[in-house]
């Protein structure tokens, strides 16, 4: 009796005949013990000796994959791995295993098999088989916690992507085999496989790209899955289905516009191309997003605009017509504005190439050309509410202008923020401007803020300031139309650089550059109202002129005369350049004390 049961059950062994061996029979064999081992204490529901018996397997598997992983050139591993690897496939699919044995071994094979997938492309193909043999025989909702949970480990212990591909194979079908609950199953999986994707992309190594492509081949495919599993839903389920995978591909994007292949834009085209078809079913436009109208949350949608901008064959994919776009944004103020300040998520990352960056740089040049408008129809509101993101905006473009090494980019940037700044309403801009001024650690950038003032002053002469209708101010018992750059305003940003917060003179020689923009600045300012008999900003008030002597000049003449003697005996680099950055400074101090002692004999 005991002899025809036996005959009856499957037999499970493997078949040596079928695998070409050598030096790898005891491999084999044991591997056979530990899958026999297995099977028997499951059948006779020992689930102590059968989890003993799993974890035996897993550390055999664990072994066979770390040493040809260890040993990536040594091709006797790589073969074991691949016939190991082999076997097991051999075993879980060979009909009729015990649904009892499968499930056991769906908890922990999946997780230790995929190590294999960065041995060799074959041992990858093999285990991405095996995963999708335990997706297909399994229970979906089982499959998709075991496989979250696999991605979810991995990142610790292998920063190979081939490892990571089988995993989202797998996923990419349980989507499609989900029967119920789809929202909720896939709103937990997706956050895994992102940070699972970043992780990857931010510890590859360059001779890893071509598997970096394969896992983000896998990405996209779990795209295509969750759009399949969309078209079976409807209603609100489906709704917000929808939300979740414009968000899924537009992280996607981002991350492979800060990944490694994003230091050659072209390589990079294919898939954002590939990604660029969702947006039209998610309901996306580029002008939803360039505007954040359509997905506010994420910081990282403005990038499918920015793609688009590079390829033609991006914005097709996506359905748009980008001049229309550009066209949209140049004729509404307000949209451009809110553009602008989307794009401060591209400009201020440190994530993102230089190349990508210059190509944002270049579609705001493409919006701020051309024939635009200037209108914001009085509707201050609008105007209010945009200028902190231009603000912020406006500092990514200054991080720009400093720190990108390509000359013609920070010529670029520059021309930004000079035509973002005259974009903007009189009243703001100002305020913008002192803004940027005062929350500044860079002097040379400070230096170029403060030429920019001199500018408007120079645009905004005396007499379209008299002609123009606006509120009247008092200075000095006499009435002058307000300006907030005619005005007392900009005596305080000359004052912020020459007398800090902190109440004593700048250090010197660092601030030299800030210092001599500062003090060009007044010396515009008091040549200007004093040969147009005006004071809008008050520089010829007796009260200002004697502050501008005493607490401005007069200090910061004592700070640059005790360095110059400290250093003018000095014959080291270090002094000679001293006082090579002083001597712009004093010549226009100077000059400057020369004057307000000028006007200051007029009391």
């Amino acid at each position: 009796m005991s002899s025809s049961m036996e005959e009856s059950k499957p037999n499970n062994d493997l078949d040596f005949n079928r695998v070409q061996l050598s030096d790898s029979d005891s491999l084999l064999s044991r591997l056979q013990h530990s899958l026999n081992s297995c099977s028997k204490s499951l059948e006779a529901e020992d689930f102590r000796q059968s989890d003993a018996a799993v974890c035996d397997l897993v550390d055999f598997l664990d072994s066979v994959s770390s040493s040809a992983l260890s040993n990536p050139e040594d091709e006797i591993s790589k073969r074991n791995a691949l016939e190991v690897l082999t076997a097991i496939r051999q075993f879980v699919s060979s009909p009729p295993l015990d649904q009892a044995i499968m499930d056991a071994l769906s908890f922990e094979l999946p997780k230790v098999v995929v190590k294999f997938g960065g041995v060799s492309d074959d041992c990858r193909e093999v285990a991405e088989s095996i995963v999708d043999h335990f997706v297909s025989v399994c229970s979906p909702r089982d499959m998709l916690s075991i496989l979250c949970e696999a991605l979810d480990s991995l990142p610790k212990v292998l920063k190979t992507p081939a490892c990571y591909v089988p995993i989202l194979s797998g996923l990419s079908k349980v989507f499609l085999c989900i029967q119920r609950r789809h929202l909720e199953q896939i709103k937990v999986a997706v956050p895994v496989i992102l940070n699972t994707v970043r992780a990857v992309c931010t510890e590859i190594d360059d001779e890893d790209k071509a598997s970096l492509r394969d896992l983000l081949s896998r990405a996209i495919s779990i795209a295509s899955s969750i759009q399949a599993v969309c078209e079976k839903l409807v209603g609100k389920t489906k709704e917000e289905l929808h939300g979740l995978l414009g968000l899924y591909i537009l992280q996607v994007m981002a991350l492979i516009s800060s990944s490694s292949l994003a230091d050659k834009v072209s390589s990079c085209i294919s898939f954002v191309l590939q990604l660029s078809h969702f947006l039209p079913f998610c309901g996306l436009s580029y002008l939803g997003l360039i505007t954040g109208s359509d997905v506010e949350a994420i910081s990282n949608m403005i990038l499918e605009v920015i793609w688009g901008h590079i390829s033609d064959d991006i914005a097709k994919a996506a359905g748009e017509d980008l001049a229309a776009v550009k066209s949209k944004l140049q004729r509404d103020q307000t949209k451009r504005w809110q553009a602008v300040g989307m794009l401060r998520y591209v400009l201020s990352s440190i994530d993102q190439p230089w190349d990508l960056q210059s190509c944002a740089i270049d579609f705001i040049l493409s919006i701020m050309d051309g024939n635009i408008s200037r209108e914001y129809n009085g509707n201050h509101s609008d105007c209010s509410s945009c200028m902190p993101s231009l603000f912020t905006a406006l500092q990514a473009v200054e991080r720009v202008i400093m720190y990108a090494s390509d000359a013609l980019l920070r010529k670029k940037a520059f021309t930004v923020l000079k035509k973002v700044l005259a974009d903007i309403p009189t009243v703001q801009r100002f305020d913008i401007l002192k803004a940027l001024i005062t929350n500044n650690n860079s002097p040379s950038m400070i230096a170029i803020l403060i030429d920019i003032v001199r500018e408007e002053l120079l645009k905004e002469n005396h007499q379209e300031v008299l002609s123009r209708d606006a509120d009247m101010i008092e200075v000095d018992n006499k009435i002058y139309p307000s300006s907030p750059f005619w005005s007392s305003n900009v005596l305080d940003l000359v004052g912020f650089i020459l007398k800090p917060p902190k109440g004593v003179p700048p250090t010197m020689p660092e601030h030299s550059d800030a210092v001599v923009s500062a003090l060009n600045l007044y010396r515009f300012l008091l040549i200007k109202e004093s040969t147009g008999k005006t004071n809008y900003s008050g520089v010829l008030s007796e009260t200002n002129l004697q502050k501008a002597y005493t607490e401005w000049f007069l200090p910061l003449r004592a700070l640059v005369s005790g360095i110059e003697a400290e250093n003018e005996k000095d014959c080291s680099e270090f002094a000679v350049d001293t006082l090579c950055a002083l001597n712009p400074v004093q010549l226009v101090l100077y000059r400057c004390i020369e004057l307000v002692e000028e006007n200051l004999k007029q009391f």
